[in-house]
């Protein structure tokens, strides 16, 4: 394998890094129906230890409106109805002592456009990091040639296939954004 190839490859799974980050953050966007995604930051203090929610309670989408919390002990309800309200995720828990139930709530026009605004600045992000990522592999193979490990043809071609995963990897970013965005429009 040359000097070019290691670059290409590092460089797809640095780009492969920043498309799944993106995904994960776009899916903790609220689109309106419920999503365990929304419940991924929330930490409830576990007698002492701070513990993500689904290690301390059953999580499921009962059904596209409603998120039900079941914990293991019954005596951590209140410990988890602070932490889910403390997540700040819009969401207000509601409990019958054993089971805490979230509504999740229609969106307003307004705030689907607001959503749509940080999806795409978070995609903006990521593109960015993506053409960093392409700049590290460019100074790597410009230092290479320099250092006459690899010819001035393979600098050439290196360069473009740098710039074709690039590419490629910014179509993907946008797809990913175009179907999020449909995704928080969609009533």
């Amino acid at each position: 394998m040359s000097m070019v190839d290691d670059v290409l490859a590092d460089l797809h799974g640095n780009m492969e890094v920043v498309i799944n980050s993106l995904k994960a953050d776009l899916g903790k966007l609220r689109t309106g129906r419920a999503s365990l995604a929304l419940l991924d930051g929330v930490r409830v203090d576990y007698y002492g230890t701070p513990t993500p929610l689904p290690q301390c309670a059953n999580l499921a989408v009962a059904d596209a409106r409603l998120i039900t919390v079941r914990p293991w002990d019954k005596n951590m309800v209140p410990a988890i109805m602070k932490a889910i309200s403390a997540a700040d995720i819009g969401i207000t828990p509601q409990s019958d002592g054993e089971v805490i139930r979230l509504p999740v709530p229609a969106l307003t026009e307004e705030r689907r456009k607001d959503l749509v605004k940080q999806g795409k600045h978070r995609g903006e992000e990521a593109k960015i990091a993506m053409r960093n990522h392409r700049r590290d592999a460019n100074e790597l193979l410009k230092e290479s040639e320099k250092d006459k490990d690899i010819t001035q043809d393979d600098l050439k071609k290196g360069l473009e296939k740098v710039q074709t995963e690039t590419d490629n990897g910014i179509d993907k970013i946008d797809q990913i954004l175009a179907a999020k965005e449909k995704e928080i429009l969609s009533v």
